[in-house]
This record gives structure tokens, sequence and C-alpha cells, in this order.
């Protein structure tokens, strides 16, 4: 029995599909999407750790350990290796110096022994790789099994079922293409056999303008089938993708925190595919088979000893080609290493060119550059190798079918029981069946294409929603809107992580101003990230006056909150739209009263097109200075009953500083804030400043109260003036 494969799904997805694959080798099923919780998976991915942990807690016994090569081979297999040092792969077997991994990136690849130690040892030669071992327990067997996602073609049906008219048009167009190609052949023996025989040229004329009719037949069927079939195409793209970015910005904002740029980009290309692959490859490729079968008929009533040939040559070719997939796949698998490795050298030297001419090392990078070159060179010779091999036993099985068919021909001509004619007919057919052919190879390949899409998408479509249709949510906040974090305990994502916030009980008063401060990793941010529901805590609760926050609709608690990040972005466009976000017509009054609190006017109007002028995406363009107070405005202008802000103005020069602090301060009357900073002029304000400490509340007050105290607090005020800040 094979063993059983999954492709990793995203990029950070290797340690979670090995565990996934070896649990069905055990026979039983689980979700990917269980397998990352467990193994507690962030945006770096998994550690050995995690899911040595995520096994254990599905009932294997596990054991981390570095071997050499003698000893992993008669280790319990399959077991995960750590793989170039930044993957994970399953090693399920070793027989005869033979290495068969499981490549949640690649597929199922064999390596002897150089390759292997390679990829798992690297350099060290005889030095010893990390291996994970794993032993299912009578536990792992009580486990409930799970309902792996489906593959749901029905999922496309809606997009497809809409356009049922126009379909039955396509397949309509199909059907009289496939007629209209039929009748050709039978014209073209008519020309030879009753025209140029009886030489009867009228014959022949009116043979040929049947010929032109029904080629400008077939050329307007063709003409209206593409119309039709850009307009399905097109109208099912934009309905995947807008259905695709409606779920996506359902999802809970820690999604985001666990997933790369570049994979949930793939997802949005994986639409295409499908789309391509719907509309493309499967229409055609319906036409092929239709041809295929009405021709196949046609060459099978001409002469049935040509049809057996041409089926059984076809066969041949199909086989030869799928005789070559495996070890296409394994150069695939070997050379996107050598590719990834002459990527990143380029944008290294690109990007590092300053330090390289810096420390004058220019001929070790250039030379580290050409011997990657030299590797991927070898690898195309291989590649090239592999096509040779693969297009000269294909031109050789099509070029002798078709000699072989013309020997049958001419033959069957000379015998008398095929008409010239006839034999002109059985060429132009045998032409048309071979496209057929190499159209149903490209389906298949569209097909896995396809079907590794749709896996991408349904992940995602049945992922919960942040806000549960099921559940009652409250729209309106309490009249006591005071926050309380009680016994608050949270860590990030990721075996091994300490907790960041551990039991913190704090009251956030109503109309109040309060500053958190604190070293570096202390907490601050992610206190805030908890009020504003990025995540929820793993143990405690975070009230609105007497009601939990996680009854509130999310929605309605973020209409009220007013937030500047630090890592705020900015919109690729004009600055009027980057600050009152989400109004098609921003409100003037509210717009200059923004403005004027961030103290913005006097960059706006050195600006050529003033309100209107567009800036880049992430601020480029602009100053870090700028885009703060672009940030500050834009919370301004929600004008929201809480104000969350995390070094909102540490880029900000003490001018700007003080001006735009003395309007906040006015702004900030009768609302809710909380103020993370390290600066003694944006605190020193506040109403109550939180000092925190490795996740610890250890000293609360006043700033005359806390610099009274000359506890920590008063060491970070102390430090700030010794700097002169």
């Amino acid at each position: 029995m094979p063993f059983p494969f999954y492709k990793q799904l995203e990029q950070m997805d290797c340690g979670p599909t090995c565990l996934r694959m070896i649990t069905r080798y055990y026979g039983r099923n689980f979700k990917l999407e269980t397998l990352r919780k467990l193994c507690e998976i962030n945006k770096e991915g998994v550690s050995l750790l995690g899911i040595s942990d995520g096994a254990e807690k599905i009932g294997f016994r596990t054991l981390g350990v570095k071997l050499n090569t003698e000893l992993l081979q008669d280790a319990s297999m399959p077991c995960i290796l750590h793989w170039r040092q930044n993957h994970f792969v399953v090693l399920y077997k070793f027989k005869k110096h033979r290495y068969y991994i499981a490549d949640p990136g690649s597929g199922l690849v064999t390596l002897n022994e150089k390759e292997f130690v390679l990829n798992w040892l690297g350099d060290k030669e005889a030095g010893e790789g990390i291996a994970l071992l794993l032993t299912p327990t009578p536990q792992f067997y009580e486990q409930d099994e799970e309902n792996n996602t489906t593959i749901r073609w029905s999922f496309l049906f809606k997009y497809i079922i809409i356009y049922r008219k126009l379909l039955v048009q396509l397949l309509l167009g199909l059907t009289i293409g496939s007629l209209l190609q039929l009748i050709t052949p039978f014209l073209t023996q008519s020309v030879v056999d009753i025209g140029i025989n009886t030489r009867n040229l009228n014959f022949i004329n009116i043979i040929l303008i049947a010929q032109i009719t029904l080629i400008v037949g077939r050329v307007s069927v063709e003409f209206i089938r593409s119309w039709i079939l850009l307009h399905i195409s097109t109208r099912i793209n934009i309905s995947i993708l807008t259905d695709f970015l409606i779920k996506l910005m359902k999802l809970p904002m820690s999604f985001f925190d666990t997933k790369m740029t570049g994979d949930i980009m793939q997802r949005m290309s994986d639409q295409k595919r499908i789309e391509s692959f719907l509309t493309g490859s499967t229409l055609t490729t319906m036409f092929s088979l239709v041809n295929l079968t009405v021709f196949s008929i046609v060459l099978a009533y001409y002469n049935a000893g040509v049809f057996f040939v041409f089926a059984a040559s076809s066969t041949l070719y199909i086989v030869w080609i799928i005789l070559f997939l495996k070890r296409r796949r394994l150069l695939n698998y070997k050379s996107f290493d050598v590719s990834a490795q002459n990527q990143n050298s380029i944008v290294q030297l690109i990007g590092g060119m300053q330090e390289i001419k810096l420390n004058n090392c220019e001929q070790q990078k250039r030379w580290e550059w050409e011997h990657t070159q030299a590797r991927l060179f070898k690898f195309n010779v291989k590649t090239l190798a592999l096509n040779q091999y693969q297009q000269g036993g294909a031109t050789f099985i099509n070029e002798g079918k078709n000699i072989f068919i013309t020997f049958l021909s001419a033959q069957a001509v000379i015998q008398g029981s095929l008409t010239l004619g006839a034999m002109v007919a059985v060429q132009f057919i045998v032409g048309q069946l071979s496209s057929p052919i190499d159209q149903l190879l490209g389906f298949i390949q569209g097909f896995q294409d396809a079907k590794i899409s749709l896996e991408r998408l349904n992940e995602i479509h049945q992922m919960p929603d942040e806000e549960a249709v099921h559940k009652e949510w409250s729209h309106v906040l309490p009249q006591n809107r005071s926050l309380l974090l009680n016994k608050l305990t949270f860590k990030y994502p990721g075996t091994g992580n300490e907790a960041v916030l551990e039991n913190i009980n704090l009251y956030i008063p109503q109309g109040k101003t309060t500053a958190i401060v604190g070293t570096s990793g202390s907490g601050k941010t992610t206190i805030l990230k908890l009020l504003l529901r990025f995540y929820e805590p793993q143990k405690g609760e975070i009230r609105v006056g007497e009601q939990l926050i996680d009854s509130i609709s999310f929605k309605s608690w973020r209409r009220q909150c007013g937030v500047v990040m630090q890592d705020g972005f900015i919109f690729s466009d004009n600055i009027e739209r980057n600050i009152a976000v989400g109004d098609d017509y921003p409100d003037k009054a509210k717009l200059r009263h923004a403005i004027k609190v961030a103290n913005i006017q006097d960059f706006i109007d050195k600006l050529p097109m003033g309100l209107k002028t567009k800036i880049g995406a992430e601020g480029n363009g602009i100053s870090q200075g700028q885009r703060q107070r672009i940030l500050i405005a834009r919370a301004v202008y929600k004008n929201p009953e809480y104000i969350f802000f995390d070094e909102a103005t540490n880029s900000l020069d003490a001018n700007n500083e003080k001006i735009i602090m003395d309007n906040l301060l006015e702004f900030f009357a009768g609302r809710t804030v909380v103020i993370v900073a390290h600066r003694l002029s944006t605190v020193s304000n506040a109403d109550n400043i939180i000092v925190l400490d490795r996740g610890r509340i250890i000293e609360q007050g006043s700033h005359q109260e806390l610099t009274r105290l000359k506890g920590d607090y008063y060491k970070l005020v102390k430090n700030q003036l010794e700097l002169g800040t």
C-alpha cells in the first residue's frame, strides 16, 4: 500500500502536514487545521518541539533525537526529519541504500545516499541530523476520527449554474463545430473520388465552395463561442474572488498573524486556476472528446485496421509520457532548492551592495553566485536531457504511427478495399485525432492543479467567521463603559513561548486616560490588542462594565474605537481618503477638525493637490512623522468613545509632539483613553499610569505618585532625563 501523501497548503504548513501523513498511515484522520492548532503554528511555522507536543496530544509517544545515517536506518519509521535546516519531511522507508521521502512541498521522492545526506546533514557528511521518532499509543486509537476536508466540486456548481443558458449555447456550438468538422473528410473524399476521377471541374468547384462555407461556419461558431467563454470566465473569476475576499474579511484578526502574505496571495491566485480549468481546460477537453469519439467512429468505418493502429499507438504515447512524470517531478524537486538559492543570492547582491563594497567582498560574493549558477546549469542539463528523451520517444511513436497508417492506407488502395479519396480522408481524420490526445493529457494536469486550488479555497471557506451567525451578539454598549481585565493570562501561538501577560488585573475607568509603560517585551502592545480583540486570552476575561467583551459584536465594538498602532497602514490613496477611511463622501467639518488636532495642515498646504494628493502604500513618499500624523487624524476623524494609542507620537519631533499632545488633551475630554508609550511627555498627564514588567503589573498611580515612590517608573523617567529626552 502506498504511503499516504498530503501536500502542504501553505508555506509554513510542512510540520503539521508531516504529522497529518503519519496519523493517516496509522489509520486515523485529522484535519490540517486541528493539527495546526495542536502544534501551535505561528507566522514562523512550527518547531520540532511544537510537532512533538501536537503529536503527544493525539496519543503518540515521541522522541527527538540526533542520529547519524547508520542509526537512522534502524530507527522506527515513519519519522519526521528536520530537512535543509528550514523544512520538515517524513522518512517512511529505507531499502537498499535508497531513502523514501514524503516531502509535503514536493511529493513522494526517492533519494540515494549522497542526495539524502546533502539534504539532511548539509555539508556535515559525517555528522548527525535531527529526527522526531513517533510511536502510537493505545490513546491514539481511542481518539475520535475527524472527517477530512473534502474536495467539494459542488462548491463551484453555484457559480456555473447561473450561466446555464450560455453553457447550453456553448455545448450547442461544440456539437455544431464537431459536425462541421465531420463533414470535411467526406467532402475531401468526394473531390478525389468523384471530381478528379470523372474530371468534373464544376463538381470540384461546388465541393470547394461547400468547404469554404464550412470554414466560414466553423470560424463563426468559434468566434461566438470565444465571446461566450470570455463572458462566463470573467464573471466566474470575479465571483469566486469576491466571495473569497468577503470570507477573508470575516475571519478573525489572529488568522492573519499566522499566515504569510504570499500564502494568502497564492490562495487568491488559485481562483484563476479553477476558473481556467472550468471554462478553459474542461470545455476544450469536452470538445476534444467529442471530436475524438466522432472521428474514431468514422476512422473505424473507413478501415478497422487503421483505427486499431491509431488506438494502440495513442495508448503507447500516453504511457510513454506518463513514464517520465515521476522523473520530472524528482528533477523539479531538486532544482527548486537551487532556484530559490539563486533568487536569494541575486536579492542579496543587489540589496546588500552597500555592505559588499564597504567590506571589499565583491569577488567572494560573485563567486558564491557563480557557484549557484553552476549547480543550476547542471540541473538544466538534466532537465534538457529528460525533455529530449521524452520528446524523441513521443516523436518516434507519432511519426511511426503516421508512416504505418500511410502504408496500411496505401496498401488498402492498391488492394481495392479503399479509394484514393478515402485514403486522403483517413489522413485528415488521423490529423484531427492527434490534438485531442495532447489536450487530454493537459486536462489531467489541469485537474490536479485545480484540485489543489479547490482544497485551499475550501479550507478558507470552512473556517469559522469572527462573528458566528448562530450566536446572539449585543450591538449596544452598556451604560457603564469602564474596562476591566480580570485575571488575564495570554501567550502567543508557538510551543515553548512564555506567557506575555500573566494573571493581569486592570481597571480602566470610563472617561479617563490610562497610560501603560514598561520595557520592550513587557506586554504593553499585547494588552491593546486584547482590548481590540485581535486575540482571545487563554485565561481570564475582559469586561465592558458588567458585560463580557466577547458578547459584543466585533463591528459594534470597533466602531467605538479609534486606534493608532505602531504598524498602522497607509493606503495607496489620497490624503483625504486615508483620513476618512470608510466614508465614500468625507464629512468636511470632521476632516478639518481631525487635520487641526493632528497638526497636519501645514504639510497639506505645501502639497500641489492638497488633500487630493495621492500617497503610496504603507506611506511611501512621506516621512514617518507625517505618516503618524495622518494615522492620528484618522483616529480623531472617527470621533470614537475609546482611544487606543500605541507609541503614536514616537516619530514626531518635540515641537510637533507638544502641539499635537495639547490638541489631543482637549480631544480626550470625556473619552476613555489607553496610551502605550515610552516618552514622559506623552504619559505624564495621564490619570493613571500602569508599569508593566515581564507581563505583570508592578506599579500604578499618577505621575507624581510614582515619581515620589522612586521605583521602576522613577528609573524610567530618570533615564529619559539623563538622556536629554
